[in-house]
């Protein structure tokens, strides 16, 4: 793996214009039925990514039923999960990669995702029941990110260097948006009522449980399209050969990432940088919530409707930044992201004194941003993979982002300690606006570390050969 030059003389080769995107001389961008084929996987795959483990069932598992330390094994579980992530994903991308069948392991995964999201139903709210729901749930987990990696490296695919901030952003923000719509649907037709959609009630969990096979169902039903729409072409399928073991392929990984410094430091250089800007942006969702309820005064019911409101809005501004990602660069459209992001967290701390007007007006300035920095940051990486390698490189960007996963946790209790020192109160409860300092401390070593990344398209990439 060898850096093309930025720019080139020779006919048809790609160019980068000082801090944009290459754009080719030539070529037609397209955006037609593969395209949202492959976005409708995000809308469906939210119901595992965002019902499930973020707003539904991680609730349920964690309620008194299941014991006093469901909660902190709930942590485990998922921590579990994601060493597991860090340890195969490139690897799993390495093989998809290898094989030419990348849409077959999106399929396979997803299906596992689906048969997790199903049996999550078995669980009845019971201590006896804590394991099975946790194991569950961390393999879906890892079910999930291993399917998100092929269903990653198919971006190059099916955009050009005109049209891949779009077609990302159009995923993204589908997802975003997919997952509301659902959470809505069993929220107001099962969980919320009494009595809620066929008579179900709470009673023996079975609200939530049956919440899992609409989940289960609309991750199916949303998958399709693109499982049926972007098959493996059978001519770029290797000879089935010796199996290659589990220390071959890290060789072989190990030899790629030496590859990668040696030559391509550029690249090496964005997958650290994303992975702690990525973690902030990840903190900013993980801790909205908590900072709603504990600051600013929110009900359990107006955390619920400003979390709709806040993925509504990044799955809006995701879509129409696309636009902005293939006419100035994923880089600007990131760093005008951070920059927005921390200006809007600024404003959460000082003003935190103004009540849930100043957390609704800011807090979703701040959602309107993480999105279109998170899709960007996709494309970005997209442009740099040579073609062949997407999978593999794909790995190592959820690997990356995995190492540095404790980032954006560490920095807001921290921060909030900082803060009760500082403050001198006697409950750091009091002192939990200064949380925020902590994450905005994560966006600004991801900005930093990304400003001498080069931003531009390489000529040994899957995008410039579809120019």
């Amino acid at each position: 793996m060898t850096p093309d030059p930025a720019t080139s003389g020779s006919a048809g080769a790609t160019t980068t214009p000082p801090g944009g995107p290459a754009v080719p001389p030539t070529g037609r961008a397209r955006f037609g039925w593969p395209v949202y084929a492959w976005g409708l996987w995000d809308w469906g795959s939210a119901a595992f990514n965002a019902v499930i483990t973020t707003f539904v069932f991680s609730v349920y598992i964690t309620s008194d039923d299941f014991g006093p330390n469901a909660d902190t094994n709930l942590g485990w579980a998922l921590a579990g999960a994601g060493l597991l992530v860090a340890v195969f994903a490139p690897i799993t991308g390495q093989r998809a990669d290898r094989s030419g069948r990348r849409g077959f392991w999106l399929g396979v995964n997803t299906m596992l995702v689906v048969a997790v999201s199903a049996a999550l139903f078995l669980v009845q709210p019971s201590e006896d029941y804590l394991w099975l729901g946790l194991v569950l749930l961390a393999s879906g987990n890892i079910f999930f990110e291993f399917a998100s990696v092929n269903y990653n490296a198919m971006l190059n695919e099916i955009s050009t260097p005109r049209t891949v901030g779009r077609v990302s952003g159009l995923g993204w923000g589908l997802g975003y948006i997919g997952g509301i719509v659902l959470l809505l649907v069993v929220y107001f037709g099962l969980i919320n009522p009494e009595v809620g959609l066929f008579g179900i009630t709470s009673e023996n969990g079975m609200d939530v449980r049956v919440s899992m096979l609409v989940c289960a169902v609309w991750t199916l039903v949303f998958s399709l399209p693109v499982l049926i729409t972007l098959r493996d072409d059978k001519a770029e399928r290797t000879p089935r050969g010796p199996r290659v073991g589990i220390a071959a392929s890290y060789r072989h990984l190990f030899a790629m990432v030496r590859d990668l410094w040696r030559t391509d430091r550029n690249t090496v250089r964005f997958l650290l940088a994303s992975a702690v800007f990525r973690d902030g942006l990840a903190g900013v969702f993980t801790f909205g919530g908590v900072l709603a309820a504990g600051t600013f005064g929110f009900s359990a019911g107006g955390v619920i409707i400003f979390g709709v409101a806040a993925n509504v809005v990044a799955g809006l501004a995701t879509i129409g930044f696309g636009v902005l990602d293939d006419r100035l660069g994923p880089k600007r459209v990131i760093v005008f992201a951070l920059v927005c992001m921390m200006i809007a967290g600024v404003a959460i701390f000082f003003l935190h004194a103004g009540g849930s007007t100043i957390f609704w007006i800011f807090g979703l300035m701040l959602a309107v941003f993480v999105g279109p920095a998170q899709s960007a940051s996709r494309t970005f990486l997209a442009r740099l993979i040579p073609e062949g390698h997407e999978g593999q490189v794909f790995g190592l960007y959820a690997t990356t982002g995995r190492a540095v996963s404790f980032l954006a946790p560490a920095a807001w209790s921290i921060s909030i300690a900082i803060g009760a020192a500082v403050t001198g109160v006697a409950d750091g409860d009091d002192a939990q606006y200064w949380g925020i300092l902590g994450i905005l401390l994560v966006l600004l070593a991801g900005l930093l570390l990304l400003l001498p990344v080069r931003s531009q398209v390489r000529e040994d990439s899957a995008l410039a050969h579809h120019a």
